[in-house]
């Protein structure tokens, strides 16, 4: 998946500034890479083997029983355990509901969802008082249902979602205090989860190793260099262009990691998520004729519709070209059209493509944007770990509900 070419294409790296500030990342990710050797970064524990969770098997075998699975939570609470369940769903035999945001169409939707059978709950918060994510669970869920079924994933410390957990005979798993949310999607926040699902991401967690792989190392740093080369010419906006749409959370994931890591200090980038080929109709041609402060990141699989075809009933010379057409050969076709495009506009552009849709290649796509986040943050001189408006916000919302 990430090979040693995979980065950035339509963009020149003879640019003066782009050796300079490829010369200056490798700097910075040589002394990143001694920082992971000698464990100095405690949120990158949690993409090592050797991390220890908080839960035991003998707590994943209590909750495996249950056939659905409810997942509350806000942000890098549930971001990351979304991404993993529609990446790998087919791997997945149970049923999952995720409540990640206020919404009363998503309250009406599932409003008789205690009437589910067979299910558990996982509520996910770090401070444990996460306003949403309260209200979601006091809104939709009876202390009946919940008795002996909710499991929560927050800071031992008091907190709303603590004094709950007593009252509700809840079982709690401690999420670590130096993971922060948008970092915790290989930690218990994103785990616990999936080990419910039936999933096991943990035997692919390889960060030191994967720091020696000069393939990886190689695209990571053109890929950093390049990005805040662009970022330094005002060219800041990154649309994820998506091809499959059991990729779209990843992008969701991606999203939040770069806009509350890097947007410090009227500084940062925007990152965007576009889906094609549906946005060729609405976007394409701002991307292709409008302002040149974007660069693109085209996200496609080796996802199944070869073998689903457009009807022979469908005959028409207008169409003739599309006889025995399979739908995973339109898109790619359409894909490779817009690539074409790209190239001869020269519009920067970086492609990643998921040849076999694993818990592998997963788990290193993680680890390569959270890599990337931290040295664009080191670039930026940006703390890629604090949100300070975001708790403003939080601040003055309690005020009008106080």
């Amino acid at each position: 998946m990430i090979k040693k070419n995979n980065f950035f294409k339509n963009y020149s790296n003879q640019s003066i500034a782009y050796k300079k500030n490829l010369a200056k990342t490798k700097k910075l990710f040589n002394s990143l890479k001694e920082d992971i050797y000698q464990n100095k970064i405690e949120v990158l524990e949690t993409f090592e083997k050797k991390y220890n969770y908080d839960f035991s098997e003998d707590t994943i075998k209590k909750f495996s029983n249950y056939k659905n699975i409810i997942l509350i939570g806000m942000g890098g609470s549930i971001l990351g355990a979304k991404s993993i369940y529609f990446f790998l769903k087919k791997k997945v035999k149970k049923k999952i509901f995720f409540f990640d945001n206020l919404d009363i169409n998503l309250y009406l939707k599932y409003k008789k969802i205690e009437k589910i059978k067979n299910s558990c709950f996982v509520v996910i918060s770090k401070s444990g008082n996460t306003l949403e994510t309260i209200v979601n669970l006091g809104t939709i869920f009876s202390k009946k249902k919940l008795l002996n079924k909710l499991i929560i994933i927050t800071e031992i410390k008091n907190s709303a979602l603590v004094d709950i957990a007593d009252k509700f005979n809840a079982e709690i798993i401690e999420h670590k205090e130096f993971v922060g949310g948008r970092y915790s999607v290989l930690s218990e926040t994103g785990i616990f989860p999936t080990r419910l699902m039936g999933l096991n991401l943990e035997k692919f967690k390889n960060l030191k190793k994967l720091v020696k792989n000069k393939n990886f190392v190689s695209s990571l740093i053109k890929n950093v260099a390049t990005i805040y080369t662009l970022q330094s010419a005002k060219v800041k906006n990154s649309v994820i262009l998506s091809y499959d749409s059991d990729l779209n959370h990843l992008g969701f994931w991606y999203q939040q990691l770069t806009a509350e890591s890097l947007g410090k200090n009227k500084n940062g980038i925007n990152p965007f998520l576009s889906f094609g080929p549906k946005d060729h109709h609405s976007l394409l041609q701002l991307y292709l004729d409008g302002p040149r402060d974007k660069f693109f990141t085209f996200f496609y699989s080796s996802a199944e519709g070869k073998k689903i075809k457009i009807s022979q009933q469908m005959k028409s010379p207008a169409i003739k070209f599309l006889n025995k057409k399979s739908l995973k050969f339109i898109i790619n076709a359409q894909l490779k059209a817009i690539k074409n495009i790209f190239r001869l506009k020269k519009i920067p552009y970086r492609e990643i493509y998921f040849n076999k849709k694993n818990e592998k290649e997963l788990v290193e796509m993680f680890t390569f944007f959270v890599l990337e986040t931290l040295l664009l943050a080191k670039l930026l001189k940006a703390d890629p770990f604090n949100q300070p408006a975001v708790e403003a916000v939080k601040i003055e919302t309690k005020k009008f509900l106080v």
